[in-house]
């Protein structure tokens, strides 16, 4: 009795630890590297949530209206190692976001750089993830 009881918390722990990893995906699994975008907008929303951070971001269209982006981060740890905080996209910031987009065509893209109106820069994605090596991600090695 005493060790069926172990097994059973054993596969619960075991089922609540694979839940994240198996929401996570690889870059190519939802984004086209030939379909690379740049978007010009106002912070709507900032989620810091795992395993990626998100974007929310609010572009204008030539024809006076405006779409809602999702752009894609890197974890919230990734980006805080690199200097990024809670505070730093306040809803309001105007941001450039290069990146590349949706397989599926929807209003969603992996962020690559995001560039603040002052002109400072953070590299937003993620690594190892089959994001095309394009030489903007500091913690690659060189080619």
């Amino acid at each position: 009795m005493k060790f069926q009881r172990i097994v059973l918390l054993a596969a619960g722990a075991a089922a609540v630890i694979a839940i994240p990893v198996a929401a996570h995906h690889a870059f190519s699994a939802e984004f086209d590297a030939d379909r690379p975008l740049q978007l010009r907008g106002t912070v709507t929303k900032m989620e810091w949530i795992n395993p990626h951070a998100w974007i929310h971001l609010e572009v204008a269209n030539d024809d006076g209206t405006s779409t809602v982006w999702m752009v894609e981060g890197g974890t919230p740890n990734t980006l805080a190692r690199r200097g990024f905080t809670k505070n730093s996209l306040l809803p309001g910031t105007e941001i450039v976001v290069d990146g590349y987009q949706a397989k599926d065509g929807s209003n969603k893209a992996n962020g690559r750089d995001l560039t603040f109106p002052d002109g400072r820069k953070l590299f937003m994605g993620s690594s190892g993830t089959g994001a095309p090596r394009d030489g903007r991600d500091p913690t690659e090695p060189p080619r």
